[in-house]
């Protein structure tokens, strides 16, 4: 089985960018299941329940969150949805599941999203992410084979190190949020697929989906900018994991870059 994970989608452009080829790529690669990290698709900031329906029919089957989940009121609209997922180590009590069960065909496919804890300044969490991960697959069922890991973190260790936690755990760990795609995609001793991260759905030569004309006045000027979109052509990052359905295992990585 292959999994396509796409990297947090930046801006409006970026939707319609998986409505127009989406589709496409998952036919050519004979992808099962597709999951996209849908925190910055609002102009850079959350979710509109609009958007969240075009990603859904785009070809997206599960939707991962991150440090913006809550950037647009929206979003407590539909956050209970089976096919969103926040973190799982956020304050507890708010509202939305930290993972989701995917069920295609006769196969079950747990989905988790997990946040870091490194350099991730204004976010609000209670628990830590590698313990909350264990309790989440302590409590599910022990037959789910295939399982998948959205960490959303900034510290390239931090990813690493859940990574090697999960080794042989889960099929499959990748990062986002830093929108920079990483180089490091393999496979684990214990069978374990990981990439640091996944990058971006956004905005070529941009400042991470942002305009970098504007940006870069942050830096000469030692002022505060509000982030513009880019407007320059939109490439779509991600990785491919292959699966087999038997053992949960990762046979094979392949990063995505299509411009």
């Amino acid at each position: 089985m292959k999994v396509l994970a796409i990297g947090d989608l930046v801006g409006e452009r970026a939707v319609e960018k998986l409505e127009k080829e989406l589709k496409q790529l998952q036919q050519k690669e004979n992808i099962a299941i597709t999951i996209a990290n849908g925190e910055n698709a609002a102009s850079g900031n959350g979710l509109t329940k609009e958007l969240f329906a075009k990603i859904l029919a785009s070809g997206v089957d599960v939707v991962t969150m991150g440090n913006h989940t809550w950037g647009n009121k929206e979003i407590y609209d539909f956050i209970e949805d089976d096919r969103i997922v926040r973190p799982a180590n956020i304050t507890k009590g708010m509202p939305g599941k930290g993972y989701t069960i995917y069920q295609k065909d006769n196969t079950k496919i747990l989905v988790i999203n997990l946040i870091g804890r490194k350099f991730m300044e204004g976010v609000y969490y209670s628990d830590n992410p590698f313990t909350t991960v264990q309790e989440i697959l302590e409590e599910i069922d022990q037959n789910i084979k295939t399982i998948l890991v959205d960490f959303h973190g900034a510290w390239t260790g931090e990813k690493f190190n859940m990574g090697y936690f999960l080794d042989g755990k889960v099929s499959a760990v990748w990062g986002t949020h830093t929108h920079v795609q990483t180089a490091d995609e393999m496979i684990l001793p214990k069978g374990t697929g990981f990439i640091t991260d996944i990058g971006m759905t956004g905005a070529c030569l941009s400042d991470l989906g942002c305009d970098v004309e504007n940006s870069i006045q942050r830096y000469l000027k030692d002022m505060p900018v509000n982030d513009i979109m880019s407007k320059n052509e939109i490439m779509l990052n991600g990785c491919i994991f292959e699966i087999d359905e038997n053992t949960g295992k990762t046979v094979a990585v392949k990063r995505v870059q299509l411009k």
